[in-house]
């Protein structure tokens, strides 16, 4: 990455492109925050039948949808790219042939237009999607530093101090699954459909949440995560009721599905707020910021909301799960400090926020 002096961009207007994984999307931000125009083109219709995202499909969607996606966001926003001040570009961490799909249109984009190019780190694009807002909406408060980060996605959950703009302190991280990806084999495990977490959302507002008593991986004197003990206690829970002389998963209305979602759901959002909640008294922050894909879940929305120790800046739902408005706001805030990058730039498939 390429280092010049400090500049100020009052109104600079940032098109950036997203294809970490199995959303194509592009938006054009200006000055960090106002979101002009915005498009995502999804696959979730096309991997719900292999239960995951299927990373050659992914990739080979990429190429079909990429340009596209990008021509109908300078459409929505009327611009063109002689109108624009950077190209920003999800680099990592993500799946190597989907990332490359987009680095590359960013790369001809910005060699054809001479703007310059910045690489984006995909997690910093999920904190930054707390500064963005569409056009047509009021602008939220700007977060207020120094903040605490919960960062929870399908291949991410940690915790992240931020002192100020692209300042992060990884506190700690999942030792083995991620909470998506737990959301996402639990689900499987119960029979309900991909993507896992809305699906066990739905399933637990009809359950009782202290229906069966599941395990909560404290990991004391860290702030790290696990969610592997109980993804299996989950699922040697089934295979007792299911062997139990009651009938199997397929088919049964009596196995308490519901339940067992709600059960499962309160323990992941148990460990995640107290957490959260005791690292942000001890680093003293001011607000408490969640993104990331998971962020959507309402029952762990509430538990956050309904406390009135910390302020809280949780994203809209549209902004939760993968999207390019906040690449752009990060590239923007990247531009602004005076980073760009040169156009021989690779992916970085597991590169890490800190």
């Amino acid at each position: 990455m390429e280092e010049t002096e400090i500049v100020n961009f009052p109104n600079a207007r940032v098109l950036a492109i997203e294809s970490s994984c199995d959303e194509t999307a592009a938006a054009i931000v200006e000055n960090g925050r106002i979101i002009l125009g915005a498009t995502v083109a999804s696959q979730m219709e096309i991997h719900a039948r292999y239960g995951g995202v299927f990373p050659e499909v992914a990739s080979r969607q990429h190429i079909l949808s990429a340009l596209p996606v990008v021509e109908n966001t300078l459409a929505e926003a009327h611009l063109a790219l002689n109108d624009l001040d950077a190209i920003a570009v999800t680099r990592g961490p993500g799946l190597a042939g989907s990332l490359l799909v987009g680095l590359n249109l960013a790369k001809g984009l910005a060699l054809g237009s001479g703007l310059p190019l910045i690489g984006v780190n995909h997690l910093e694009g999920h904190l930054y999607s707390a500064w963005v807002s569409p056009s047509n909406q009021g602008l939220p408060p700007e977060p207020r530093f120094p903040l605490m980060a919960l960062l929870v996605s399908g291949g991410h959950t940690e915790l992240n101090l931020m002192r100020g703009h692209l300042d992060y302190t990884r506190l700690g991280a999942t030792l083995d699954d991620a909470a998506g990806e737990a959301f996402d084999k639990v689900a499987r495990l119960l029979n309900l459909p991909y993507p896992g977490g809305p699906s066990i959302q739905e399933a637990a507002i009809h359950g009782n949440p202290l229906a069966y008593k599941l395990p909560r991986a404290w990991l004391e004197d860290t702030w790290n995560f696990s969610f592997s003990g109980l993804k299996t206690a989950m699922l040697k829970l089934v295979q007792e009721l299911k062997g139990s002389g009651g009938p199997g998963i397929e088919g049964s209305p009596s196995l308490p599905v519901n339940d067992l979602a709600a059960s499962f759901q309160a323990a992941v959002v148990e460990v995640l707020f107290k957490k959260t909640m005791t690292a942000a008294r001890e680093y003293e922050v001011n607000e408490i910021l969640l993104a990331g894909g998971v962020s959507a879940n309402q029952a762990l929305r509430d538990v956050f909301l309904n406390q009135d120790e910390f302020p809280v800046n949780i994203p809209p739902l549209s902004l939760c799960t993968d999207n390019a408005a906040m690449i752009a706001a990060a590239g923007f805030y990247r531009l602004a400090h005076g980073y760009t990058d040169p156009l021989s730039i690779d992916i970085l498939p597991t590169w890490p926020l800190s």
